[in-house]
């Protein structure tokens, strides 16, 4: 596997040898300090170029990267929209192990744009473009505080949307249970705790995606609470993991709602928690839910 320093030389050698390329910088978790590093880091990558029609048309200039062992071309995808003239990418994974999510953009894209990301480490500047970006920050990823609105409206958005979560188990339909439970469900969990983080750190650091360095700052108990929410396809280990969620969302947002001055709707809890276990024990050939 090439080392840091090697993969680095490499992007910067491609860089210099290139006048169409003007700038280099990088974003991501390498350039966040507070990240752990380990083997499976990308480098995010932008070429910042004068044109990036030459290098969407010769599909072989990549190859100077190594030997890739799969690729994506996420601008390619019919479904989703590009901007192929300002910004395309080329996402590789390479035989040694090594990753790099490579992007080409122009000039102007990258000056309207680079300041929305305080996670953006200049590697190179030709033209003394972007001497405004200071140190890589992850500031703009930390733990917001919540407004009282958000605090209701995820507390809400939890309970009603477990009222899917119901049906979908009564009719035995998994997938849809396993989407609800963790695209709209979760989400609502997720937020509350990484609240609860945001509270007991002075909004000061940052969960990462899908809230994957909670466990920095929760208790062990919590953390292990928590991931008891996942399920499997069971039927029953299904139900015993929804109150589990049930019974972890209470407790923090009970929490989160005393030391933010937000009052906990508890009638939304204990009505929906009546109704799952009334569903739960429902039989599978009623004709009428109560």
């Amino acid at each position: 596997m090439r080392t840091e320093i090697e993969m680095y030389n490499l992007i910067l050698d491609i860089a210099n040898q290139d006048d169409n390329i003007r700038a280099v910088y990088m974003n991501g978790s390498r350039t966040n300090d507070n990240v752990p590093k380990d083997i499976f880091q990308d480098y995010d990558i932008v070429y910042v170029v004068t044109d990036t029609r030459p290098y969407i048309e010769n599909k072989n200039w990549i190859d100077r990267f190594g030997e890739r062992l799969f690729m994506q071309y996420p601008d390619e995808h019919p479904d989703f929209p590009s901007d192929k003239e300002n910004y395309y990418g080329w996402l590789m994974q390479f035989k040694d192990g090594n990753r790099i999510d490579l992007h080409v953009e122009s000039i102007s894209h990258s000056k309207k744009y680079i300041l929305n990301d305080k996670l953006c480490r200049i590697l190179l500047d030709k033209d003394k473009m972007f001497s405004m970006i200071t140190k890589s920050t992850d500031e703009d990823y930390r733990v917001k505080r919540p407004s009282k609105e958000q605090y209701l409206c995820t507390c809400n958005e939890f309970w009603w949307c477990l009222n899917n979560v119901a049906k979908g188990m009564w009719r035995g339909e998994i997938p849809y249970v396993q989407d609800m439970l963790n695209f709209c469900v979760r989400k609502q969990l997720e937020k509350m705790l990484s609240w609860k983080v945001g509270i007991e750190t002075n909004f000061s650091v940052s969960v990462g995606k899908s809230g994957k360095y909670m466990y920095n700052w929760l208790k062990a108990e919590e953390w292990n609470k928590y991931l008891s929410t996942y399920c499997s396809s069971n039927i029953e280990e299904c139900w015993d993991a929804i109150f589990r969620m049930c019974d972890l969302f209470d407790d923090v947002s009970k929490y989160a709602g005393d030391k933010l001055g937000y009052i906990y709707n508890l009638s939304d809890s204990e009505n929906c928690r009546m109704f799952l276990k009334h569903i739960r024990e429902l039989p599978k050939d009623a004709t009428q839910i109560y």
